[in-house]
């Protein structure tokens, strides 16, 4: 009699998810080529997530917006035509030719959406960046001041509600005068009076705006990466998020803010993060399907070695992330950590993970090392420069890319990657990675 999900050991979940990623019962393939490819491409990246040797060294390149100046189209072009979006991205996918994943443009937001909300927290091309530019970026600020902790820790959602949605989203700024729901009782006559205010009412219209806009921009989306699964090529990133830290440091307090609360008010910003960290793991779990890959991308960001000590590290950020870590580990969720910067001086901390169970995927962090003492616990993904697929020519980054494959992919458990994304380029380099791996990095 087959176990229920709940009696299944952490190791016999991941597995599961994992022949689920493999069965792709749900696509419609193009053809038994398609289908066989994609099962070949699907086998080649389990393996190598959970530490065996596939047939041969996988290779993720590193494509995010890349996909647009390859068509010859500007990020101001696909963030406001969603027509144009699709075509760009199926261009690349037609074009390139044989890859291991593809990445479809799940990092490309409405840039209609988030003018009808007047977002705050980026500045895109056409808003706030010239029209040329090719990413958006992030604009740092106090989103939640640093009096606000209890009322984040006592009550989150309506914190982001009528506090820090208000500051984020000008569009929102009514939210300020809804009461909090959970004040209305069992006679409700007066509980819907805020929302016939026509500031409120308008800011709801604005939302229902930017939902219509973005059912728009999920549909395109949604198309390509279909589309690419029916050719074969599956993507390896089945969900999103973010160490708690970062949860507080990126979108509430600030870079600033969260690096003085370590020294100012650390009992209140332990307190915050013990309060988003179920939170946290619950978004995660709900972002994995239960036939796509079984992986989450957590994309670390003020970790790094530049950032905090090593006490601080151990401190503040390392004990909740490993909560929502170990969380999804039991769940046989395979989260896939993001290191961006310098991880070196982290390496025998993070060790301490359960072997098989997680990916680190490493930017500039010394992958040798990071073989040396994770190689045997870990799939270890990365780290060819950014500067070098952007500006090296073919021959430097193959040349590369054989180095990594040499020491990193020994033993298996190894992805070839870039060690960030590239947004512009020479398609001959990205070409030269999947070579590199076809030539270098077959297992005898």
């Amino acid at each position: 009699m087959a176990k229920e999900w709940a009696e299944l050991t952490p190791d016999e979940k991941r597995e599961e998810r994992f022949k689920a990623w493999m069965s792709a019962s749900d696509i419609k393939f193009t053809s038994p080529e398609a289908r066989k490819a994609y099962r070949e491409r699907v086998t080649r990246l389990g393996r190598a997530f959970q530490l065996q040797k596939p047939d041969r060294v996988p290779c993720n390149i590193p494509v995010s917006l890349f996909a647009a100046s390859y068509a010859g189209m500007t990020l101001h072009e696909v963030m406001y035509d969603s027509t144009k979006l699709k075509q760009a991205w199926r261009k690349f996918l037609h074009e390139f030719g044989d890859m291991d994943t593809y990445m479809g443009p799940v990092f490309v937001p409405s840039g209609k959406a988030l003018e009808v909300v007047d977002y705050k927290l980026y500045k895109w091309p056409g808003h706030g960046l010239s029209t040329d530019t090719l990413s958006y970026q992030c604009v740092e600020g106090e989103y939640m001041k640093a009096d606000e902790y209890d009322d984040l820790i006592q009550d989150p959602s309506n914190f982001w509600l009528r506090t820090y949605l208000p500051r984020v989203f000008g569009a929102f700024e009514p939210f300020r005068n809804i009461p909090p729901f959970t004040s209305i009782e069992e006679i409700a006559i007066m509980s819907f009076v805020p929302f016939g205010i026509p500031d409120v009412q308008a800011a709801f219209e604005a939302l229902l705006e930017a939902g219509r806009e973005s059912i728009k921009w999920a549909e395109a989306i949604g198309s390509v990466i279909n589309e690419a699964l029916e050719l074969g090529f599956p993507s390896i990133i089945g969900g999103l998020a973010k160490a708690p830290f970062d949860t507080l440091g990126d979108t509430l307090r600030g870079t600033q803010g969260i690096m003085m609360d370590m020294f100012q008010r650390p009992d209140k910003l332990h307190e915050a993060m013990e309060r988003i960290t179920p939170l946290t793991i619950a978004s995660a779990k709900s972002s994995v399907s239960d036939s796509g890959p079984p992986i989450v991308m957590m994309p670390l960001h003020k970790g790094a070695d530049g950032f905090m000590s090593g006490k601080q590290f151990e401190t503040f950020y390392w004990p909740s992330l490993k909560k929502v870590v170990m969380a999804l580990v039991e769940d046989g969720i395979m989260p896939m950590l993001f290191a961006e910067g310098s991880y070196n001086q982290r390496l025998d901390i993070v060790r301490e993970l359960p072997g098989g169970a997680v990916a680190w995927y490493f930017d500039q962090t010394d992958i040798f090392r990071a073989k040396e003492v994770l190689g045997d616990k870990a799939c270890i993904i990365g780290n060819v420069p950014t500067s070098l697929i952007m500006t090296g020519t073919p021959q430097q980054v193959k040349e590369h890319c054989r180095k990594l494959i040499e020491v990193c992919g020994k033993g298996g458990g190894y992805i070839l990657a870039g060690g960030a994304m590239v947004d512009e380029g020479d398609p001959a380099n990205l070409t030269a990675m999947m070579d590199a791996a076809k030539e270098y990095g077959v297992y005898k």
